[in-house]
């Protein structure tokens, strides 16, 4: 059975892998704070269907409360160890199954295992806030073993978590002109590419959002990660597959183990 990944922007995207929709940290809006979706349209309803929602962190473009909102009913959601103490509207996500994991827990949800994985970020309800839940990554199980690796830097333990996979959603980018510690910009990400040595990679985190009033201020910053990381892995490791998506572009992969 093919597996299928979407892109709708930012850090999310929905992986239907074994009958089982996994939306990767929901962020729907055109707006948020001081960012403004800069490109793609906002994603349509059909993105707010899963049966489960994956959140990396507590940052506001990751667990963003109104965007959850709008997941249908009955979505199961993973988010970090104790985000409901730290970001207390996810008390009022009813609708939502939600359970709460951290580095090492498993969840099965259908025919998927999907496994929480360390992130090297930090990961609290900025700017305010004690450091209270983990930053995460998960590795989702099916046909396909997919890593979404959320918001991290290169830490020396990673292909010891992450374990042998098949497809990485790795962050190239981000929403403003500097990129400050915990991050992959597409050189750091070329080079997990090389570690990780999975079949395929896509690109995300980056030319979606862009903070109002610095349209002028170092562009490329946020035009040139995707084409940047796409020539970085092809030298780093050219045996990776990448596919750059356009903003609700899907790709279709067989993979066979």
């Amino acid at each position: 059975m093919p597996v299928e990944i979407t892109w709708w922007g930012h850090a999310t995207c929905t992986l239907e892998d074994s009958n089982v929709r996994v939306l990767t940290d929901p962020l729907f809006a055109r707006r948020l704070a001081h960012l403004r979706r800069r490109r793609g349209a906002v994603p349509p309803a059909e993105a707010h269907r899963a049966d489960l929602a994956l959140v990396s962190h507590l940052h506001a473009d990751h667990l963003h409360l109104p965007s959850l909102a709008a997941l249908t009913a009955g979505t199961r959601l993973l988010v970090p160890r104790d985000a409901p103490r730290a970001v207390p509207g996810l008390r009022r996500l009813r609708h939502l199954r939600l359970t709460e994991v951290a580095p090492g827990d498993r969840v099965r949800v259908g025919e998927l295992l999907v496994r929480a994985v360390p992130a090297r970020h930090d990961g609290r309800r900025l700017p305010v806030g004690p450091h209270r839940s983990p930053a995460l990554g998960y590795v989702v199980e099916g046909e396909a073993r997919t890593y979404f690796a959320g918001d991290t830097g290169l830490f020396d333990a990673m292909v010891e978590w992450v374990g042998p996979v098949d497809v990485a959603l790795l962050p190239v980018g981000g929403w403003g002109p500097y990129l400050g510690e915990g991050h992959l910009d597409p050189g750091r990400a070329a080079q997990a590419l090389a570690r990780l040595r999975p079949r395929v990679a896509v690109p995300v985190h980056y030319g979606t959002y862009w903070p109002i009033g610095m349209d002028a201020v170092r562009p490329h910053e946020f035009h040139a990660p995707g084409d940047e990381f796409v020539r970085l892995a092809a030298e780093a490791a050219p045996q990776v597959a990448v596919h750059k998506l356009g903003h609700g572009e899907s790709v279709r992969l067989e993979v066979a183990r």
